[in-house]
């Protein structure tokens, strides 16, 4: 009954999502269309702008020509309008020869001076062709029908470049339908790719620790290189972070396949875990004690490397909640009636808020300045897919504390 109800919810859950995927293309396709319109319509509109304005420009030109024609006046028309013209222009006789001077009778058009009058007026001749193809010529005519000039001209820079938007909007809006739609068929993988994603920068924090200890023990060593027994006990806790480094490594080497588990005792990693941050917390900056109670005769199948990253993980997290100079961590095993192992960490740190303790396990979520929020989001899929077990905030008071429990199945058999 209770395995029919959650597959109901599944299919629910795929119906919908099949139905954002319809509105989230026909939105996409409706933009697209809308988008492709209005550029369309607006580049109608500048073309008959232009067009007008030759004609206008081609009109002012003839009556310049007239024998009683008002020279001032023409001059000023011709100094207002032709500011306005972005787009070329080449001033023809009636068999379609640019006329001469060419920066005269041209506008907007490169013409190669260093050519000889031949050439250029050659250049010039197919330009007018080419011209002649996209727009027929706007003519000035005598009244006598007779024909005085020709106007050729074509789209200006915008124009032309308009032309080519509606492609460009194509692409971007298809691009951009496409990898919602691939974004949505993978909804329910998210929380795996976002732990993909920032697996460098968890690799990273990871190393921090070990690191970090290392520089401590270099100049450990340099101010105290004549002690031999303290030069032996820093070259002892060097070798315990290099050989950090190593598990680091064989971690992430782990996460993405099915690791292998043993039956440990669960009290000897634990403490293995605390004696090492006990050493480094003040090279961290933090004046943290670690409080234990332990059960020394608790045992369970896990994989010791990827349990020791949750119990990890969740002393830093614990010991960086700590604002206050001084601060405790404590943590208590007990093992119920239920042959379930549960191990309580519990911290005197800010604690959280219930919007936060119900988006902590969210890969990407982090109340810190740094960090991409990995951490936890890790110790779940480590304690709930490799263990079968349980992570959850137990409890969470702001400003007094958090208390993570994790719940794992109890081993039967003892080693």
């Amino acid at each position: 009954m209770f395995k029919r109800k959650i597959s109901d919810i599944f299919y629910q859950y795929s119906l919908s999502k099949w139905q954002i995927k319809i509105v989230f293309v026909l939105c996409g396709f409706a933009i697209l269309v809308a988008v492709v319109w209005y550029t369309q319509s607006l580049l109608n509109e500048l073309t008959i702008r232009e067009q007008q304005t030759i004609k206008l420009y081609a009109d002012i030109y003839r009556r310049s020509l007239e024998p009683n024609a008002d020279l001032e006046e023409i001059a000023f028309l011709f100094d207002k309008i032709s500011p306005t013209i972005s787009f070329p222009i080449i001033i023809t006789d009636q068999n379609d020869i640019p006329n001469k001077p060419f920066n005269v009778n041209t506008k907007n058009v490169f013409i190669d001076t260093s050519l000889s009058d031949e050439k250029q007026e050659k250049e010039l001749f197919n330009l007018v062709r080419e011209m002649g193809k996209e727009y027929p010529p706007i003519i000035v005519q005598e009244s006598s029908g007779k024909i005085l000039q020709k106007f050729y001209y074509s789209n200006s820079s915008l124009i032309s470049r308009l032309k080519y938007f509606p492609m460009v909007e194509i692409i971007i809006i298809s691009v951009f339908i496409l990898i919602g739609y691939i974004a949505f068929s993978n909804i329910r993988r998210n929380e795996e790719s976002k732990v993909w994603i920032g697996m460098s920068k968890e690799a990273a924090h990871q190393l921090g620790t070990p690191l970090s200890s290392l520089l401590a023990w270099l100049e450990i060593l340099r101010l105290n290189k004549t002690d031999p027994v303290m030069v032996s006990e820093t070259v002892e806790e060097m070798e315990n972070d290099i050989n950090r480094l190593n598990t680091i490594a064989t971690r992430f080497s782990k996460i993405g396949s099915q690791p292998e588990k043993q039956v440990e005792n669960i009290y000897v990693i634990i403490e293995t875990v605390c004696q090492y941050f006990e050493k480094r917390l003040p090279h961290l900056g933090r004046k943290v004690k670690i409080s234990r109670n332990l059960d020394r005769h608790i045992f369970a199948e896990i994989n010791v490397d990827l349990f020791q990253w949750v119990i990890e993980n969740l002393l830093k997290n614990a010991a960086e909640a700590i604002e206050n100079k001084h601060g405790t961590v404590v943590i208590n095993m007990k093992e119920d009636e239920e042959k379930f192992i549960t191990i309580n960490v519990s911290d005197t740190g800010k604690g959280m808020t219930k919007k936060q303790r119900r988006q902590v396990f969210f890969p990407g979520y982090t109340t810190k300045k740094r960090g991409w929020g990995l951490g936890l989001s890790l110790c779940k899929r480590i304690i709930e897919e490799y263990h079968s077990g349980q992570i959850y905030v137990k409890d969470s008071i702001p400003g007094k504390g958090t208390t993570f429990s994790i719940e794992l199945p109890k081993s039967q058999k003892q080693v």
